[in-house]
């Protein structure tokens, strides 16, 4: 060990360490154009979104322009007002969309399970060198895996379910350079973007950088003494203006409760509809008009951090009678202390403590040792539902919980948060609530959003299924591997592929998820890596 690294300095002094040898790529990099396609090509943007020249609204934003960009806006403002102006003609000559990541299986692969996603992999990795020249695409320093279909850049928290499966795939080499694009974003954006497209800069997503570290160094990668740095950073991101809350106030991502505790929500720094769905949150904003647009555009953007775009998780309750957009103009994101990230935060803070202290920083590891133990009895106070037997969500303004069961209440499992007779607890109410012939529904609401029932995802099987494992609740655990790996093999056996989310009916009716704003997507990076990891 270095001593530059004995002596790690704390996130706020500004460290530019990065993994040793691994790089050097990055230097062939400029510094990144951070203006999004919004500032970038302003009225242009919105009349090609409102006018919807593409049916997909992320197209455009994903869009390689053909020319350098300030001249386009210029073109197209001396061209706009003209006679017989043809928008669509326009941009289809100075843009090229991106091509879908996976294009669907038109016949029954030769392979079992087990041998198609390993051979997806290739298909889903992209390389430096094939980014487009300009465009919304940050540039990386090493190859990675896309989820699929309209999703054709790197996801944050759907990477660390991905690598499992290149971890039981044998690729690790890619698993070790996707660990260290993630530490690469940390040096350059101070956090992880919720994906690789300067739209998503201004959030993150759910905080999995040191379940990657773990999962690079126990594959033979970097020690994850290594990744301090950076690790430090990410806190740092998340905690941004704590120490200066009173009781009752928020500051971006921390909230401080009234008996001074700390924790946090999710937020993005921008109030603007997010450009990868822009006609669809002009259209929701709309459908609320006693709310500032601003507000609702916030917390749609909140709750696509949270990576549960959208679910009844984050609503109001809907006026009788009300449509989709009614009930998602409801949206309240940034009131609702999530169970998930806070769980998250304390493995974060825990893991932290333990690196400074194999580092000899006694200092940094008191101090985060000292935070993981606040927010661990914060949680038991705010979270903790003893009538419910689980971790709820919380309504901090009102300071009550939000009564609504889901998914997210197994993280303290995953994350070692819980006690051992919580742990109990929480085991009977998720076979009770939550366990469907499919595996582990989202909620017990059933809607027209794609996180709520009847749908189910990788990630949350496998958080909740680890969690219980690891507190000895292997009947539980196994039951929901079981469930869900019968529910991925039907799809794929009647429609060969892989998705998104999963209708958790049982088998064999089981199917592709629904709802939302998006149609399913094939591939699916999560889905093949959960499911790869379990067979």
């Amino acid at each position: 060990m270095s001593a530059s690294m004995q002596n790690a300095p704390p996130a706020s002094a500004g460290i530019h360490t990065e993994p040793a040898g691994r790089h050097a790529a990055a230097e062939r990099h400029p510094p990144p154009d951070t203006h999004t396609p919004a500032d970038r090509y302003e009225e242009l943007f919105v009349a090609v979104q409102r006018e919807a020249v593409f049916a997909d609204s992320k197209t455009f934003p994903d869009c390689a322009p053909l020319g350098a960009p300030q001249e386009i806006l210029a073109a197209y403002r001396q061209a706009c007002t003209a006679p017989g102006f043809d928008l669509r003609s326009f941009v289809a000559t100075h843009f090229a969309p991106q091509r879908p990541a996976l294009a669907s299986q038109a016949e029954a692969p030769a392979q079992d399970l087990r041998h198609h996603i390993d051979r997806l992999w290739d298909e889903l990795t992209r390389h430096p060198d094939q980014h487009p020249h300009r465009g919304s695409l940050l540039a990386l320093p090493h190859p990675y895996v896309v989820p699929g279909g309209r999703f054709v850049e790197m996801y944050y928290w759907d990477s660390y379910f991905t690598m499992l499966g290149l971890a039981a795939s044998g690729r690790t080499q890619l698993l070790h350079a996707m660990t260290d694009n993630f530490a690469y974003l940390i040096e350059r954006f101070g956090h992880v973007p919720n994906g690789t497209r300067t739209y998503y800069l201004s959030r993150s997503q759910p905080p999995l950088f040191a379940c990657m570290v773990a999962l690079c160094e126990g594959c033979g990668g970097q020690g994850a003494l290594r990744y301090l740095p950076q690790l430090l950073r990410e806190h740092a991101f998340w905690m941004d203006g704590a120490q200066a809350l009173a009781p009752g106030q928020a500051h971006r991502r921390v909230v401080r409760l009234s008996d001074g505790a700390l924790l946090n929500r999710y937020w993005d720094e921008r109030a603007q509809p997010r450009e990868e769905a822009w006609r669809e949150d002009v259209a929701t904003a709309a459908a609320a008009p006693q709310r500032p647009a601003a507000e609702v555009f916030r917390d749609l953007r909140a709750a696509a951090e949270s990576g549960w775009d959208f679910s009844s998780r984050w609503l109001g309750t809907p006026p009788a009678g009300a449509g989709r957009l009614q009930a998602l103009a409801t949206i309240r994101t940034t009131r609702i202390l999530p169970v998930d990230l806070n769980a998250l935060l304390h493995q974060l803070e825990s893991r932290i403590a333990q690196l400074a202290a194999q580092a000899g920083d006694a200092a940094t590891a008191r101090r985060h040792q000292a935070l993981a133990g606040a927010r661990r009895a914060a949680m038991d106070r705010w979270l903790w539902n003893e009538e419910a037997g689980a971790w709820l969500d919380l309504d901090w303004p009102e300071q009550t919980p939000r009564r609504g069961l889901n998914a997210a209440t197994a993280t303290p499992l995953f994350t070692r948060t819980a006690s051992a007779a919580q742990a109990t607890r929480l085991a009977d109410t998720l076979a009770r609530r939550l366990l469907v012939p499919g595996g582990l529904a989202a909620t017990e609401q059933c809607s027209a959003e794609q996180w709520d029932r009847p749908n189910g995802w990788a990630p949350l099987q496998w958080m909740a299924a680890e969690g219980l494992a690891a507190y000895g609740c292997d009947a539980l655990a196994g039951e929901i591997r079981a469930r869900w790996l019968r529910t991925v093999d039907a799809v794929y056996q009647r429609e060969h592929r892989l998705v998104e989310k999963y209708a958790l009916h049982a088998h064999p009716e089981a199917s592709g998820g629904s709802g939302g704003e998006y149609p399913l997507q094939d591939g699916f990076g999560w889905t093949n890596g959960v499911t790869r990891q379990w067979l």
